[in-house]
């Protein structure tokens, strides 16, 4: 298990359970789950929760931003959930046909996104490696590179023949067959005679031909996994449907893919034909909003295919650039703004942005901020019609962000079309810092403008240790109530001996019949809650003694409660003790004033309100 188990537990919980999740799939920032029942999500819960960025919910998913370390907490979720390669159960969720069009396609595509836009750098890099004459094209490292770049694009049937057909819920492996037959070298662009019709095309490098041939092949494997019998099904059902669909495909369903992959992209060009600058300002516009319902891809992907098949496209470059307008706008919101926590947030924003990850930007930063989401959206449009006036182009997939650029490098001109890219990238991060600089203004709120009137309106209390021993962070303590701050914020204390007496004056509230756990609230009304050991409720109050009663109003330092902790550890259980603030939300911060050893009724804690 990775070091997210707990939040992976948390959001599985949160989500209704591991037998709520029908399946399981992340891109670059969000986990994007099938549930059976959205209802019983927690959404509110799991928006409020330390490491979600946001929840979405669209295109018949349930989607959990966490920011651009999704996949290791990806990892985490499926170990957690029980899921395997992200599929949970064969349980069918009601969705609309558009949400189900939406749900396969994004299945199809996003697993391979991130590996499409590694291929996509190393295409740029080798340009300007061999632009600068350090790794030239023609020597054997260049060859190498250029293979190890080209592979991805050059073989995407295979793979998506295997993503298609795991999606659709048929043999993955036969999936990539079909897609490697489709790539086979010595049909491409030949003619090829069957019974006097002559085909002759290309499928290396395309998208659409085994996507289409998948929704054939995958029905007819799942018929003849019915009709034949078990004893030679496992070899049978692959050579029938390879024997039935191959031919099929290479003949009829490939080349009306390829023919529908033309129409579109005539469509995409008689558009920007039309007026190139307003294609621009309005998908630059219009990006960020699509990444919030996180059906970018979906959008672009008709764009993507023509890019697939070696047509350059300029609205490739134009979604580049609104990431970029998100990055100066935060880094001028984090300039500027006073908000220590909105600082806290706005620093890793603009650092993810640079990158091409904007959720954290979006969701933490600039939308919370009302206008500036929208104005960014207006900032990212200005930038997509420059970019298409500068005549920016892409050449290649690419990856996000920085990493974008070098897929607008032309071969045949690889200096001008660098600089006219970097050009766009820097006026995208000037014009978002420059509007959210001259726009934005703190939020005053009720706990600021009374910090800002006078620090003497804070009331601060201390509390002292009820016990002697080595203080702790609630992080590290093996239990996720408390380690997760679930019931509050506080400390904990690893005792060396057994008496625990009162952190401050107040009145007893709770004790425990176990004695195990003891409730005071301060005079000055602050909630405490003193746990001690470990599940040590089990003991049902064997080696505890209490010197207190239940609603007794005692005084700092007095005798609350005894307890053998050699006897509790010597049964197995940890003395561990949490000292939890369970009213935590009615301060405005808590702070643990010891690190290391401390002696019971010395300072420890201070909560301010």
């Amino acid at each position: 298990m990775g070091k997210y188990e707990q939040l992976a537990k948390d959001i599985i919980k949160n989500v209704g359970g591991k037998e709520n999740v029908v399946s399981l799939t992340h891109c670059v920032t969000r986990l994007r789950f099938q549930l059976k029942d959205e209802s019983i999500a927690k959404t509110d819960v799991l928006k409020n929760m330390d490491g979600v960025v946001t929840v979405m919910q669209t295109a018949g998913q349930y989607q959990v931003v966490i920011g651009n370390h999704v996949p290791d907490v990806f990892k985490d979720v499926c170990e957690v959930a029980g899921i395997s390669g992200g599929e949970a159960t064969g349980v069918k969720v009601k969705m609309t046909f558009a949400q189900r069009a939406l749900d396969i396609i994004s299945g199809i595509f996003m697993p391979s996104i991130g590996i499409l836009c590694a291929a996509g750098i190393l295409k740029g890099f080798n340009s300007v490696m061999d632009l600068l004459g350090w790794i030239p094209a023609a020597g054997g490292l260049g060859v190498l590179m250029a293979a190890v770049a080209d592979a991805m694009f050059f073989f995407f049937p295979v793979i998506l023949g295997f993503n298609s057909f795991k999606k659709l819920g048929g043999n993955p492996f036969l999936g990539m067959t079909l897609g490697a037959a489709l790539c086979y070298p010595t049909l491409q662009g030949v003619d090829i005679d069957l019974f006097g019709y002559v085909v002759n095309a290309t499928y290396t490098s395309t998208m659409l031909p085994i996507v289409l041939l998948a929704f054939i092949a995958v029905p007819l494997e799942k018929f003849l996994n019915k009709v034949i019998p078990d004893v030679i099904k496992t070899f049978v059902v692959p050579a029938l449907v390879l024997a039935i669909c191959f031919p099929l495909g290479f003949v009829v369903i490939g080349p009306a893919a390829n023919a529908l992959g033309a129409m579109i992209s005539q469509f995409l060009t008689s558009v920007y034909g039309f007026s190139p600058i307003v294609a621009g300002l309005l998908l630059g516009f219009a990006w960020q909003l699509l990444v919030m319902v996180g059906c970018h891809v979906v959008v672009i992907l008709p764009v993507m295919m023509a890019l697939m098949a070696g047509e350059p496209q300029p609205l490739m470059s134009v979604v580049a650039f609104p990431s970029f307008v998100q990055t100066g706008a935060v880094i001028a919101i984090w300039l500027k703004t006073k908000n220590k926590k909105l600082k806290d947030i706005a620093f890793p924003a603009w650092i993810s942005g640079i990158f091409g990850v904007t959720e954290p930007a979006i969701y933490g930063v600039t939308l919370p901020a009302g206008k500036q989401f929208i104005l960014t959206c207006v900032g990212a449009g200005i930038v997509g019609g420059l970019s298409v006036m500068l005549g920016v182009t892409s050449y290649t997939m690419a990856g996000l962000g920085v990493f974008a650029i070098p897929g607008a490098i032309n071969p045949n001109d690889p200096g001008k079309s660098l600089m006219m890219a970097v050009i766009v990238a820097v006026a995208a991060v000037v014009i978002g810092f420059v509007i959210a600089y001259l726009t934005y203004k703190d939020t005053k709120t009720p706990e600021s403008k009374e910090a800002e009137t006078t620090a003497v309106k804070v009331k601060k209390e201390t509390l002292v240790s009820p016990l002697s021993g080595k203080v702790m962070e609630l992080k590290d303590v093996e239990d996720a109530a408390f380690s997760g701050e679930l019931l509050g914020k506080g400390f904990a204390i690893d005792p060396t001996d057994g008496e625990v007496v009162a952190p401050c004056d107040g009145t007893v509230m709770t004790l425990f019949p176990t004695k195990h756990a003891i409730g005071i609230v301060s005079d000055d009304g602050a909630e405490i809650l003193i746990h001690l050991g470990l599940n040590t409720v089990q003991l049902d109050g064997k080696y505890f003694t209490a010197h207190v009663q239940q609603g007794d109003h005692v005084k700092k330092g007095q005798s609350l409660v005894s307890v053998d902790i050699d006897k509790v550890k010597k049964e197995g259980y940890s003395m561990v003790t949490p000292v939890i603030i369970t009213n935590t939300k009615d301060y405005l911060d808590i702070v643990t004033m010891k690190n290391g050893e401390i002696t019971k009724k010395e300072d420890a804690l201070t909560v301010l309100a």
